[in-house]
């Protein structure tokens, strides 16, 4: 189609072909070229920095109110598009709905709605929610569009121009809750093996895709962008999923009409995925519009930010539709994993459901953007700790950043200077001064580093060295007691030094906390941010806070909750606050209780011989490991993401991180005990749902693992 046609010219054999960029982007048919080294200078730098960039999250479907997990997605791109705007790049980040399928058509039917009005009651609980959260999105995407759907059809005409589409008829297992169809094997007692959703058997005329036809290339792309998805494991399971074979993908249905129709064939309407999969397209507007095209262009650089159980629709049917399309494919795909509430699955029926609303209206939006980048990794599982939020929130911002900026601003400054900015130190710093200098540069380039790396969480832990470092810096220098001594010179290199990093936090946080970074940069008499096309204006040169500033005190930017405002929060969400003694050296803080059943671990422990009934009552599994991380702030523990043959991977906190790195473990099976009890690390805010066994002598410890190639899951008796 005509919105289609200029991107890319192809070939008498079909093949897409690209014009080579400076810094291209993945293309099917070009292997990949390596960027820039950052010592390169600043040319290639500003180059490398300088390439649009364009950042979706997946479109979210219209089932339900938006939850803490679509919240995190967006969260995160919503950072990542900040801190790229920082740096001068041109930006383009698109969230949105998806809205149509037989879900949605089933749903509506038993509210007793046409689906468009079902549609048009959600969609703006999740504009008004992206708002509360200080999400700014360039554009919102619906499929109901006539936009969206204009594309769409163009898409299908420009496969089916490539012989790519053909009529058929299906027969097979179709999930309506995943959109999507299964082969027996993914079948087990009537619901998919990896969901748990229930499937019907469905026959009708259908239009399929060559699926088949795009194996090879497939592979091939892979095997030449090898970062094309992350994290690696869900890359593993893409290519293994290639390599076992493709069919042919059903992409259209005739049993229900709320979808967009094929274009010549009104009695069939779009397959959901098909559809849902070029929001990512009809967002830039078709590109047939020049001013956005340049986001879907080789040299630009596209990130999908997506959860981990869409990775086969977007890693594999939507390069391949690409493919027959002679378009470039996106340069990332990054699947981010489930969210479990306190430990549990989220559920409505368990009345664990957690939606941002009641969290941000105690805590605030940048206190819940602040703990989800800092606690939940992407690429990993993860749990929303009601404990951990507030251990965040009162260590690391209360007593924290926001200490920092209160007891120096509203205090010293205020007080001693009068709101004055002493003038820039020329040659008075000493050592102590030069190392707080040392830790900024520090903290901006690994900050910088992660966030290119799309690990937020990473970048937290960077900038909060320097926190932690001019905290630190007050508390040697002591400022009031150089106030005493009548050392006005030296007092004013102290404040100067201390002011000029909690400018450079003002910058290096703004992605994640907008709002507080805002309010900061007031109490410093700085303007708010306003990131400018072409400027990069991440902090790299110390010394940009002058004595032509005056400081204006604020309120705290992070006051501490009393605990009857913790106590009314938690109760929110049936939680209390109760005595926690797993850390004798906080015994004043204070833990999350959540109702259990009895714990058998606590019963005295019995020596000596046992029944078989009662070996027989432990249940021990082979497991497969898929990822392994360390745990933050533990110097004995890993996190591992173990398969043991369910629906879901198991989160096991092992004791083994003083024998074992990390990668060492990814890709081991071990042997597994599940049928134990969860067990909560308050301390960490995690909860580990099995145990790994090992054994340990003199010489190590070494976890158990079978001899020979057995499946996942498999019963070890």
């Amino acid at each position: 189609g005509d919105s289609l046609k200029f991107l890319a010219k192809p070939s008498s054999d079909c093949t897409p072909y690209f014009l080579a960029p400076c810094f291209p982007r993945a293309s099917p048919s070009k292997p990949e070229t390596k960027w820039p080294s950052w010592s390169f200078g600043q040319k290639a730098l500003r180059s490398l920095l300088m390439r649009p960039i364009y950042i979706t999250t997946p479109i979210y479907y219209v089932n339900g109110e938006p939850h803490i997990g679509h919240a995190y997605t967006t969260i995160a791109a919503d950072v990542l598009a900040r801190y790229h705007r920082l740096r001068g790049r041109a930006v383009r980040f698109v969230t949105g709905t998806d809205e149509h399928g037989q879900k949605i058509e089933r749903k509506a039917r038993e509210e007793g709605l046409s689906p468009r009005a079902f549609v048009d009651r959600l969609v703006p609980i999740f504009r008004e929610t992206w708002e509360m959260l200080d999400c700014e999105p360039d554009d919102f995407i619906r499929t109901t569009e006539k936009r969206h759907e204009s594309f769409v059809q163009a898409l299908w005409k420009r496969c089916a121009e490539r012989g790519d589409i053909y009529l058929g008829h299906y027969e097979g297992w179709y999930s309506v809750i995943d959109e999507a169809f299964f082969t027996d094997k993914d079948v087990v007692d009537g619901r998919v093996r990896d969901t748990g959703h229930p499937v019907e058997r469905v026959r009708e005329p259908s239009y399929f895709f060559r699926l088949s036809r795009y194996e090879k290339q497939l592979l091939e792309f892979y095997e030449s962008h090898p970062r094309f998805v992350e994290p690696e494991g869900r890359f593993n399971e893409i290519k293994s999923f290639v390599r076992q074979g493709l069919e042919d993908l059903s992409i259209s249905r005739t049993s229900f009409r709320w979808g967009i129709p094929v274009p010549g064939a009104q009695d069939h309407v779009i397959y959901v995925w098909f559809d849902a999969l070029a929001n990512y397209l009809s967002a830039l507007g078709g590109l047939a519009e020049a001013p956005l095209a340049r986001f879907w262009e080789p040299e630009a650089e596209v990130i999908h930010l997506i959860g981990k159980e869409i990775v086969r629709f977007h890693a594999v049917y939507w390069p391949a539709f690409l493919m027959s399309a002679g378009l470039p494919l996106p340069t990332r795909i990054f699947a981010h994993g489930w969210m479990t509430v306190n430990g549990a699955k989220m559920s409505k029926s368990a009345g664990n459901f957690l939606t941002p609303g009641p969290l941000v209206q105690v805590m605030g939006s940048d206190a819940l953007r602040f703990y989800l980048m800092r606690d939940v990794p992407l690429g990993s599982d993860s749990d929303f700790n009601h404990l951990a939020f507030l251990q965040r929130y009162h260590g690391d911002l209360s007593n924290g950043l926001g200490n920092l900026a209160q007891r120096l601003i509203r205090g010293i400054v205020s007080q001693a200077l009068d709101g004055r900015i002493p003038r820039p130190p020329l040659g008075r710093m000493e050592d102590i001064d030069r190392l707080v200098v040392e830790k900024a540069m520090r903290a901006s380039e690994e900050a910088a580093s992660h966030y290119e790396d799309i690990a937020p969480h990473r970048a937290l832990e960077a900038i909060w060295q320097l926190v932690g470092e001019a905290n630190r810096y007050l508390d040697r220098t002591e400022p009031w007691s150089l106030l005493k001594r009548g050392q006005r010179e030296r007092l004013e290199v102290v404040v100067f030094t201390a002011l000029e990093a909690l400018r450079w936090l003002s910058i290096l946080l703004w992605p994640v906390m907008p709002k507080k970074c805002d309010a900061l940069r007031a109490q410093l008499g700085l303007p708010a941010i306003m990131p400018i096309e072409g400027l990069d204006a991440w902090p790299k040169a110390w010394g940009g806070i002058g004595p032509e500033l005056r400081t204006r005190p604020g309120e705290a930017l992070f006051p501490r909750l009393e605990e009857n405002t913790q106590k009314a929060f938690l109760s929110r969400f049936g939680l209390s606050l109760a005595p926690d003694t797993s850390d004798a050296s906080s015994k004043a803080s204070k833990a999350l209780s959540v109702p259990t059943p009895p714990s058998e671990s606590s019963k005295p422990a019995q020596k000596g011989t046992i029944r078989i009934e009662d070996f027989e009552k432990i249940e021990m599994r082979l497991g497969l490991i898929l990822e392994a991380t360390r745990v933050e702030g533990s110097d004995k523990l890993l996190e591992l993401k173990v398969d043991v043959g369910e629906a879901e991977a198991r989160t096991i906190l092992a004791g083994i991180a003083e024998h074992y790195a990390p990668e060492e473990l990814i890709g081991r099976r071990i042997v597994v005990v599940t049928n134990l009890e969860p067990r909560k690390f308050a301390r960490f805010g995690k909860t580990s749902y099995g145990m790994v066994l090992a054994a340990k002598d003199d010489h190590g410890l070494s976890v158990l693992s079978p001899d020979k190639a057995i499946a996942q899951g498999a019963k070890v008796s």
